[in-house]
């Protein structure tokens, strides 16, 4: 149920309040440090500035190594909206600027930057705003920002970012109620500062402008509840109200319950519900901010436990190492059997594992309790399901099934029962009688959720750049389409314009290049025609060539058989035998002239007469002729050796003389050379003769007398 303004302000008035579920009642133990007054240590000589250490954003160095700079100085700058700056506590030089163990319980190296203090303390100049009402709210809240003001009640919230809502506010809520056990560090500071608390929440409320402004502070620390009525009485819409003692009653959205029975949705923000919550020590911090120029440079930090000789609260500048805060504190190690150092409260606190660790804006107390005062936790042991932990669970959760997801990685389920809405208060693990640590599990179910979510966005914001990149290039290959598109269209419309002449001018081209091109055709066409004609008549010369030369053989083949035929019976034998044997002897020179004029032609490498066609030849001229036809045969082979003559003239004149064959030689022998030769060629000239004259008799012999080879 969502109360109204008016019943929440009639029920406050009445003194009556809310309550939330859960909750546990531990040991208080205030009384270790709260009895001084807050105290100034001195300068530490080495401070490590942490570049972090809020929720939201880094910002970005603006100094270097080697630089001296003045108290106040801003060493870092960011214009993202969650980011706030962090500043020199002290005047010196920056030494280094690197990686340095974390406030953080994984203990994991952050960027921080070394500075080695001086002792002269020299301040920047400083700009305080006095007539801040007067002033745009904008302005205020850039001082705010300026000054790397951020949340000091343990989450690290930008205070500029809740310093400018985008909503009404009904309820601004001061946070002094510090319920953890063992820390008094909100309780020393409204005790001894009060007034400029007030001061803070003048500025919010000039900021915000609420309804009411509520101050809630438990009830075991009555001094400081007198001390801000005193401070706030003034102003009849600030109340000082005090509130059960009860853990952790101080939680954000428990404390809203409490005071206003609203509750803030799981993935909300209190603006949703009409509140906003300011710790006290932001409101002091707000009011050094912009009434006299001061940003963020030091801290309340409660030293206490047993192990401390002198437990007390100490102004601590911000990145001083928890090693000198041991030694302003006379930590006592022999009071613990094991080494243990806790930055927090015992309830929401981590031990840390070095103590070089240094202070950060969110540092409120250091802790070194005894053996004695808290024992040393047991082993681990399985979940009896005994609800204990439901049951103190002030956000109505179920830690039970939270723990078996969160330790079997189940983080999908986890979160179905809304792992994110714990407080990781520790009141499920205070309560926890198997000694689980239970806040542990959901710490790093939490923290691998956040890498995985991380990872996912930076995966989605990769996707999107490249989608948004492919879109781009394809609208820019639309647009470079449509363009050519155009472009072809813009030519074909003045192609159109010229009218029918440059379309007359195109047909005439093409024209005159077909025309060029199959006159180019027929161009070779006929040269190869010129060629494979003169081939032709080339071959066919040399045919006929070789048939006359194959006829002239033939018709003397012929001669020489009709020379050497048996010639009819004659009365006068004597008379008749000697025709026929010089006809013989004719026949057979007119031969050996046919066979050289046939090898001249060989020699001469043309091709012959086809072997079948001379073999016919031949054989005709081979039958026995009559007188008449013998006669017409001498004439014949007198005209072959004429053309064969003439023929071997010109063969001469077209190609070097050639080495005659030995048919050759034996050809010439019959004829006399014309040509003078040597004693050997003529040696050899005169037996080839001889042997062709002794062939010729023997074979008119055999023509006239067929027995002669008997004989």
């Amino acid at each position: 149920m969502y109360n109204e303004f008016d019943d929440i302000v009639d029920r406050l008035n009445q003194g009556r309040l809310w309550d939330f579920p859960g909750g546990v009642h531990p040991p208080g133990l205030k009384e270790l440090s709260n009895h001084s007054n807050i105290k100034e240590i001195p300068l530490p000589p080495t401070l490590f500035i942490a570049v972090k250490q809020h929720i939201g954003v880094e910002g970005s160095l603006i100094v270097k190594e080697g630089e001296r700079v003045l108290k106040g100085q801003a060493l870092t700058k960011s214009t993202n909206p969650f980011a706030v700056p962090v500043h020199a506590p002290a005047s010196g030089s920056i030494v280094r600027i690197g990686p340095h163990v974390s406030a953080h319980p994984s203990g994991l190296p952050e960027l921080c930057v070394e500075l080695r203090t001086d002792e002269f303390e020299t301040w920047i100049d400083l700009k305080p705003i006095l007539d801040y009402q007067t002033k745009p709210k904008a302005k205020i809240v850039e001082a705010i920002c300026s000054a790397g003001i951020s949340g000091m009640g343990g989450a690290g919230f930008p205070t500029h970012i809740k310093a400018s809502p985008k909503k009404n506010v009904e309820f601004l809520i001061i946070n002094g109620v510090e319920c953890e056990p063992y820390i008094s560090s909100d309780d020393r500071l409204m005790r001894e500062h009060a007034w400029q608390i007030r001061q803070g929440i003048d500025i919010l409320a000039h900021l915000l402008s609420p309804k009411i402004v509520l101050v809630a502070i438990e009830d075991n620390k009555p001094e400081a509840i007198e001390a801000m009525q005193v401070a706030c009485q003034e102003n009849a819409k600030y109340r000082v109200v005090s509130i059960p003692t009860k853990y952790p009653a101080g939680g954000e959205k428990q404390l809203i319950q409490v005071l206003t029975n609203r509750e803030v949705p799981g993935k909300g923000l209190p603006i949703d519900v009409g509140v906003i919550m300011q710790n006290v020590g932001t409101c002091f911090a707000i009011a050094d901010a912009v009434l006299s120029g001061k940003p963020l440079v030091k801290r309340v930090v409660t030293l206490t436990g047993e192990a401390f000789k002198y437990p007390q609260n100490i102004w601590a500048p911000i990145g001083t190492p928890i090693s000198y805060l041991l030694e302003q504190g006379k930590y006592r190690e022999h009071k613990q059997r094991h080494r243990k150092i806790i930055m927090g409260g015992p309830m929401m606190g981590f031990e840390l594992l070095s103590n070089d660790v240094p202070v950060v804006k969110m540092t409120n107390c250091i802790l070194a309790p005894s053996s004695a005062e808290v024992d040393e936790p047991g082993p681990e042991q399985p979940c009896i399901r005994c609800s204990a932990c439901a049951d103190a669970c002030p956000a109505s959760l179920l830690p039970q099934q939270l723990f078996w997801h969160s330790k079997a990685k189940e983080y999908d389920k986890a979160q179905e029962y809304n792992l994110f809405d714990c407080i990781e208060c520790g009141a499920c693990a205070y309560v926890c009688p198997s000694e689980i640590p239970l806040v542990h599990y959901y710490r790093i179910a939490k923290a691998d959720i956040r890498t995985q979510e991380r990872e996912k966005d930076q995966a989605d914001k990769a996707r999107e750049r490249f989608e948004a990149r492919k879109q781009r290039l394809e609208a820019e290959q639309r647009e470079r389409d449509e363009k050519h598109s155009k472009a072809a269209e813009a030519r074909r419309n003045a192609m159109s314009e010229k009218g029918s002449d440059a379309k007359d001018k195109i047909s005439a081209a093409l024209a005159r290049a077909k025309a060029k091109k199959l006159q180019n055709q027929e161009t070779d066409i006929q040269t190869t025609d010129q060629n494979l004609t003169s081939e032709s008549a080339a071959a066919s010369t040399d045919k006929q060539d070789k048939v006359a030369a194959a006829i002239a053989r033939a018709k003397a083949k012929r001669e020489a058989a009709k020379a050497t035929a048996k010639p009819e019976v004659d009365t006068n034998a004597t008379t008749t035998n000697q025709p026929v044997k010089q006809q013989k002897i004719a026949a057979a020179i007119a031969k050996a002239k046919a066979k050289r004029e046939a090898v001249k032609q060989a020699a001469s490498g043309q091709a012959s007469v086809p072997a079948k066609e001379i073999e016919s030849i031949e054989q005709s001229a081979a039958a026995p002729l009559d007188p008449e036809h013998l006669k017409k045969q001498k004439v014949a082979a007198a005209v072959a050796k004429a053309k064969a003559k003439r023929a071997a003239a010109k063969q001469a004149e077209s190609s070097p003389a050639e080495q005659p064959t030995p048919t050759e030689r034996s050809e010439q022998e019959v004829e006399p050379a014309s040509t003078e030769l040597t004693p050997e060629q003529l040696k050899k000239q005169k037996v080839a003769a001889a042997v062709v004259k002794a062939k010729a008799k023997r074979a008119a012999a055999k023509q006239t007398d067929p027995n002669e080879d008997e004989k």
